[in-house]
C-alpha cells in the first residue's frame, strides 16, 4: 500500500466550521500518514489556524500542505476568519454563500489535477466539479451511519399519521434495524427554513447521489446495524475511519488541536490533578449553541448544587462578559474559592481534558465530535442536544449505546428564545443521576469502557477503520491507475 500511497494525490475541503474542520484535518492528517499526498483547501483566515495543528504531521515527514481558495468574505458581510462565524443567521448566510468558492476551487483542482476529492457535505457543487475532470468525489457529512441511514425519513415520518404512537406528538423512525422514537418538536422543520437554506439542502442530497461515496467518522464495532443498512440498503459506498481524532497521538497533538487555549494548560492541569478520580464532570456545549443569560445562571446554579466538581467551558461571543456579569452573584468566587469548579471561557483542548483521569462524566450538547470523544475516552454523559442531528444523536446514546442520561429538551432549534428552559434542579438531577453510584449509574460507566475499547482497537493495526482505511487508499490508487490507463 506504501507504494500506491505515495502516488496518490487527494484534496480534503473542510467546512470552515470547527465541528467539520477539526475531523476534516485529521482525516488529512490519516491519509498523510498512509503516504498519500494531501492538501488541504481553505481560505487565508483559516490557513494559520490548520497549519499549527499540521506541525507534527509535517516534522514526521508526511506529504500534507494548505492551499488556499480565494474568498471575499466582505461581499457577504462575513468575517475573513470563517470558522468564528457566531449567529444562527451568519452561519446560513455563509452556508449559502459558498458557490462563491467554486472558480477558483476548479483552479486548484484542474492545476493540480488530484486523484480524488474528500469534500464537505455543504459544497454540493463539488460533485459537478469532480465530474467535469472525472475523478471520484467522496463526501464527508461529519456526523454518524446512524444519523445517514435517517435523516431522509424524518419529515416525512413526523409528518405521517401511520408512524404516530399513542402519545400523539411522537413518532417511530420507520424502516430501519431498532425502533426509535422522537418527538415532532425534536425535528428539524423544513418548513420553517429559509427557502435559500432548504434549497442548499435539496442539492446536498442530490450531490450524495451523484458522489463516489462517503467517509464516516466512526468505527464498525459502535453502529454495525447501521454501517451495513448505509451500504447495504441504502446502497451507498461508505468507508469508516474513525475515530479520526485518535491519530493524534498524544498530548501535544490534542493541546493544538483546534487553537490556543483559553487559559494555561498548566492551571487546568494542576486544577484536575487536585481532584479524585472520575469526581469531575466536563461541561461543554460546541462551538455553535448559544444560551440566554437566564439559562446560563440556571446551569450554573444547577452545576453548584449538583455537589460535583465541574470544568465549564463558555463561548464568550453572547454569553456575558469577562466580569461574569451573566453568572449568579458570587457564584465564580464561591466554586473558585472551594475548589469545586473552574469556568474556561473560549476555546479549550476538550480531547485533552476528557482523557484525563479525574474526569467522570460530560454534560454535552451531543454533537457528534463531542458523543465520538465522549465514547473514546470510556465517559457516560448528559445530554442536552439543540439543533441539527443532536436530537437523533441523543437517541443513540441513551437508547442504543445506554451511556447517556437526558436533561429532558424538547425542542430543536438554532435560536436560543425558541428552545425549552431547563431549570436548576433538572440540570442537578441529571448530574446526580449520571456521576452517582447507583446501579444504572454503573451500568453506564461499564458500557462507556466497553466503547472506549471499542474505539481505540478500531484505529490500531488491524482494526476495522485501520483496514476499512486502507481499502480506501487501495481503490483510490486503483481508480487513479485506472484513469491514467484511459487517458494514455
Amino acid at each position: 500500500m506504501g507504494s500506491q500511497g505515495q502516488q496518490l494525490h487527494i484534496f480534503v475541503f473542510p467546512l470552515m466550521a470547527p465541528g467539520h474542520l477539526l475531523p476534516a484535518v485529521d482525516i488529512a492528517k490519516l491519509f498523510a500518514a498512509k503516504g498519500v499526498r494531501v492538501s488541504i483547501i481553505t481560505t487565508a483566515g483559516e490557513e494559520r489556524a490548520i497549519e499549527t495543528s499540521l506541525c507534527r504531521s509535517t516534522e514526521a515527514g508526511h506529504r500534507v500542505r494548505t492551499l488556499l481558495v480565494e474568498w471575499s468574505s466582505s461581499a457577504v458581510g462575513l468575517p475573513d476568519n470563517l470558522s468564528s462565524v457566531k449567529t444562527p443567521d451568519m452561519h446560513m448566510d455563509f452556508l449559502v454563500s459558498t458557490p462563491a468558492l467554486r472558480p477558483s476551487f476548479e483552479r486548484l483542482v484542474k492545476n493540480h489535477r488530484p486523484a480524488a476529492i474528500v469534500t464537505d457535505m455543504f459544497f454540493p457543487w463539488t460533485a459537478e466539479v469532480a465530474e467535469e475532470v472525472r475523478i471520484p468525489r467522496l463526501v464527508f457529512h461529519g456526523t454518524s451511519f446512524f444519523y445517514l441511514c435517517i435523516k431522509g425519513k424524518l419529515n416525512l415520518a413526523a409528518a405521517s399519521q401511520e408512524s404516530h404512537t399513542d402519545s400523539g406528538d411522537r413518532f417511530v423512525i420507520p424502516g430501519i434495524p431498532h425502533r426509535i422514537e422522537l418527538s415532532r418538536s425534536q425535528v428539524i422543520d423544513t418548513k420553517r427554513m429559509r427557502p435559500d437554506f432548504l434549497d442548499m439542502f435539496m442539492k446536498i442530497m442530490e450531490a450524495e447521489g451523484r458522489s463516489y461515496g462517503t467517509v464516516v467518522n466512526s468505527f464498525y464495532e459502535l453502529e454495525p446495524d447501521y454501517a451495513d443498512h448505509y451500504r447495504n440498503v441504502i446502497g451507498r459506498k461508505a468507508w469508516h475511519i474513525g475515530p479520526v481524532f485518535l491519530r493524534n497521538e498524544d498530548a501535544a497533538d490534542n493541546a493544538v488541536r483546534g487553537g490556543k487555549c483559553a487559559v494555561d494548560q498548566a492551571i487546568f492541569s494542576r486544577w484536575l490533578d487536585s481532584k479524585a478520580a472520575s469526581s469531575v464532570l466536563y461541561v461543554c456545549f460546541g462551538s455553535l449553541s448559544r444560551f440566554k443569560v437566564t439559562q446560563l445562571r440556571e446551569i450554573a446554579a444547577g452545576l453548584e448544587s449538583s455537589g460535583h466538581p465541574f470544568i465549564w467551558v463558555v463561548k464568550n461571543s453572547g454569553q456575558g462578559n469577562s466580569s461574569g456579569q451573566w453568572l449568579p452573584e458570587g457564584f465564580e468566587e464561591r466554586v473558585a474559592d472551594s475548589g469545586m469548579g473552574m469556568i474556561i471561557r473560549g476555546w479549550a483542548p476538550q480531547v485533552l481534558i476528557l482523557n484525563h483521569v479525574a474526569i467522570g462524566g460530560f454534560l454535552t450538547h451531543c454533537g457528534w465530535n463531542s458523543s465520538l470523544e465522549s465514547f473514546s475516552a470510556g465517559l457516560p454523559v448528559v445530554t442536552w442536544p439543540m439543533f441539527a442531528d443532536q436530537f437523533c444523536n441523543e437517541r443513540m446514546l441513551v437508547d442504543m449505546l445506554k451511556v447517556g442520561v437526558e436533561i429532558g429538551v424538547k425542542t430543536c432549534s438554532l435560536v436560543e428564545e425558541e428552545r425549552d428552559a431547563v431549570k436548576a434542579e433538572e440540570i442537578a438531577s441529571a448530574i446526580g443521576r449520571l456521576m452517582g453510584d447507583s446501579p444504572e449509574a454503573e451500568e453506564r460507566r461499564r458500557r462507556a469502557r466497553e466503547l472506549k475499547a471499542a474505539a481505540r482497537g478500531a484505529v490500531e493495526e488491524g482494526g476495522s477503520s485501520y483496514k476499512d482505511l486502507a481499502r480506501l487508499i487501495q481503490e483510490l490508487s486503483g481508480q487513479q491507475s485506472t484513469a491514467s490507463h484511459v487517458r494514455t
